[in-house]
């Protein structure tokens, strides 16, 4: 019998919460085919507690480093995964990839669609991928959601409702790089909502159209602090946005209205199958038709796991994974236009932010009220 195929060799970049929270235990279950064998921190305090967390979750040996070109030249990784604030992704991803490695790198993937271009280039030079973070896609219970979408079992999609209404109090925004353009790229429609829309395009496909608003109503920060859009898509369907963290009442909810039936997700920061509920139309009588939309095959929670089990899968064929390439950039895209129309107060279409545009170059386009400068 032919020996196993031999299992890759991973690093982390940054080692906070979300890498020791989700990464970690991410790795550890897939540590059948991926070996953990670095990490980088520029906190040495920090980079130390990882190690013993990920010694006592079983992946031994993991080397420390606090600079990630050199973890980069002597671990030598064939994945790198990302999970430092967001103003380093772009420099750190298009670094990994320069070396050969694959990346899976926390949202957002970058800042701008000039950051992302160069992501791309990095790409095609190098023939590795980059992959974006975008846990919600991966639950069994989205998967089966765009299979019925795409299959046309639910009827065309007609009116959808994208929310993320979070709270975030005045302490959420004393850590230095939030609030920020030049380190987190926006408000809640880049660092919060974005989870929401990545799935309702995910569900949807191309969008086409946008028309929206921004505004600061409670923090004293340079992005906006709740922002709504209108959105037209290609298939014809319409749909509402909103990214707001002055929300006391939490939840993050997608409902997608379709000939022959409503899909509805509740939840907050992840969900299960029985998070999902589908409503027939008035006088569809099918029994056997509406059990089916509401069993999926399986019930797998989304989560970071479920999404590094797709990206080693992608590996092991050698193919694009999911979340890179053309996928990102369209949330990318979404996110610079959703500003670009709520900041001129005119609509944006699909493709017509290019290098020239302000808002290629940043998500505020300069724009007098908006731009770190104001």
């Amino acid at each position: 019998m032919p020996s196993p195929p031999a299992r890759l060799r991973a690093a982390v970049v940054g080692t906070g919460g979300i890498v020791t929270g989700r990464h970690l235990p991410a790795l550890q279950e897939h540590a059948d085919r991926v070996d953990l064998v670095a990490a980088v921190d520029i906190d040495q305090g920090r980079l130390d507690a990882f190690r013993e967390a990920a010694d006592a979750a079983g992946l031994t040996g993991v080397r420390g480093f606090t600079d990630p070109d050199a973890m980069l030249a002597e671990a030598r990784p064939d994945l790198v995964l990302i999970g430092t604030p967001p103003s380093l992704h772009r420099e750190q991803t298009v670094a990994a990839l320069e070396a050969g490695a694959w990346v899976l790198c926390e949202k957002p993937l970058c800042l701008t669609l000039a950051e992302y271009d160069a992501i791309a280039a990095a790409e095609r030079s190098s023939g590795a991928y980059a992959s974006v973070v975008f846990q919600h896609r991966y639950g069994s219970g989205a998967v089966h959601a765009r299979e019925l979408i795409d299959s046309g079992e639910l009827g065309a999609p007609l009116v959808a409702h994208c929310q993320t209404t979070w709270y975030r109090n005045t302490a959420y925004y004393e850590v230095p790089w939030r609030g920020r353009w030049d380190s987190e790229g926006g408000g809640p429609t880049m660092g919060h909502g974005i989870h929401q829309y990545d799935l309702l395009l995910h569900l949807l496909g191309d969008w086409t159209e946008i028309r929206a608003m921004g505004a600061r109503l409670v923090h004293d920060v340079e992005s906006e602090d709740v922002s709504t859009a209108l959105v037209r898509f290609a298939s014809g369907a319409v749909a509402t946005v909103v990214n707001s963290v002055l929300s006391p009442d939490e939840v993050s909810r997608i409902r997608i209205d379709c000939a022959e039936a409503t899909v509805e997700l509740t939840h907050l920061y992840g969900h299960r199958n029985e998070d999902w509920v589908y409503t027939p139309r008035p006088g569809l009588d099918d029994e056997a038709r509406v059990t089916r939309w509401r069993t999926p095959a399986s019930d797998l929670p989304s989560s970071h796991s479920a999404q590094l089990g797709a990206l080693l899968d992608a590996h092991q064929r050698g193919e694009r994974p999911p979340g890179s390439g053309p996928d990102a950039r369209r949330t990318v895209e979404f996110a610079a236009a959703l500003y670009k129309a709520a900041f001129t107060g005119r609509p944006v279409f699909a493709g017509e932010i290019a290098p020239g545009d302000p808002f290629h170059e940043a998500m505020h386009g300069n724009h007098p009220d908006w731009s770190p400068q104001r």
